[in-house]
């Protein structure tokens, strides 16, 4: 086993999360990166992810395997440019540890992150929310954890990471009125519920199994909702709820697309920016703005204050007939163009 195994070991267990105090999302991530990468240097290298030296990652291998991850993988730039951030902070980690990876620290430093398009937010109308909503079936118990989660995750607008963490301590359990969510970057916020979505709440936790993990929502075995697994079943309700409301079918929902979904429904509600950035737990209001881009309100209101240009008064005259006919005639015959 070469250098690099140690080091990375190092960077995942104890810089990341003791040093960096960075979340388990984050270190499961980077580690994704990392085996990743290492089984594509280790195919390209013709050697084991173990025999891979550190100096073996250089740029031109590193811009090897990014193109990869796009071209073969069908990964979009924002995944890339994850991946190239994970291997940034490894690098940054060993300058301070590995003073002969110093130089080749910098140059894979000096890689470029690739610019992305901003493209408008995907979200479901009232309606269409409201079909997915009714899509479980509330005399089952799996039906009923999971119109719990799909409301939650729409009012409270929380990403799929805070829905599948949220511990049963995070509720007020005796009015179920409010959460308390880690979010991204360690911010913490309460949020206020819909007397609907502490209706939806209670029904839940009057069946949750009473023995499992201490998380809010629990698969079939008794153990945490993961990531994958709330994507599953979103995906089940929003094939149902395409029955009922075509219009869904047409559109790609993930568990972002309902974050989405409450912060446009927010914005709508309360023409106010601000209040939708508090509510989803944003660092700043430039992480919002994509909403103000996506809601035509605010556009049609600018649109209306203005007063529009007027145009010159006129009166269309159609060509005469006959003088119409011998200038196409002229272009047309090669004895005219001739004599021009």
């Amino acid at each position: 086993m070469t250098a690099l195994a140690p080091h990375l070991a190092t960077f995942l267990r104890e810089h990341l999360p003791r040093e960096r105090r960075a979340s388990r999302h984050t270190c499961e991530a980077y580690a994704y990166s990392f085996q990743l990468l290492l089984c594509f240097a280790a195919a390209r290298l013709g050697t084991t992810p173990s025999g891979i030296e550190i100096e073996q990652l250089d740029p031109p291998l590193l811009l090897t395997f990014l193109e990869h991850i796009e071209e073969e993988r069908g990964n979009s730039a924002r995944t890339r440019n994850a991946r190239l951030a994970a291997i940034k902070a490894f690098f940054r980690f060993l300058e301070y540890r590995l003073p002969s990876c110093l130089d080749q620290a910098r140059r894979v430093r000096a890689i470029p992150m690739k610019k992305v398009d901003e493209a408008l937010v995907s979200h479901l109308t009232r309606v269409e929310m409201q079909a997915l909503l009714d899509a479980p079936d509330p005399r089952r118990v799996p039906g009923i954890r999971d119109r719990a989660m799909l409301h939650l995750a729409f009012a409270a607008g929380l990403r799929v990471s805070e829905l599948v963490s949220l511990r049963i301590d995070q509720i007020d359990r005796q009015t179920v009125a409010s959460i308390h969510v880690m979010g991204k970057g360690r911010r913490e916020r309460v949020l206020p519920l819909w007397k609907e979505t502490t209706t939806a709440l209670k029904a839940w936790l009057a069946v949750r199994p009473a023995s499992g993990d201490a998380e809010l929502f629990l698969n079939a075995a008794g153990r945490t909702m993961t990531r994958s697994g709330f994507e599953y079943v979103l995906a089940k309700h929003v094939a149902t709820a395409a029955l009922k409301q075509a219009s869904i079918a047409d559109k790609r929902v993930t568990p972002h697309v309902l974050r989405h979904t409450c912060a446009m429904h927010t914005l709508q509600a309360t023409r106010d920016v601000r209040k939708v950035s508090l509510w989803l737990g944003h660092a700043s209001l430039q992480s919002t703005e994509i909403y103000l881009r996506a809601d035509p309100t605010e556009k049609l209101e600018a649109l209306a204050a203005m007063a529009p240009p007027s145009l010159k008064p006129g009166r269309f005259r159609a060509p005469d007939k006959l003088l119409a006919m011998l200038k196409c005639k002229r272009q047309a015959d090669p004895i005219w163009r001739g004599l021009r």
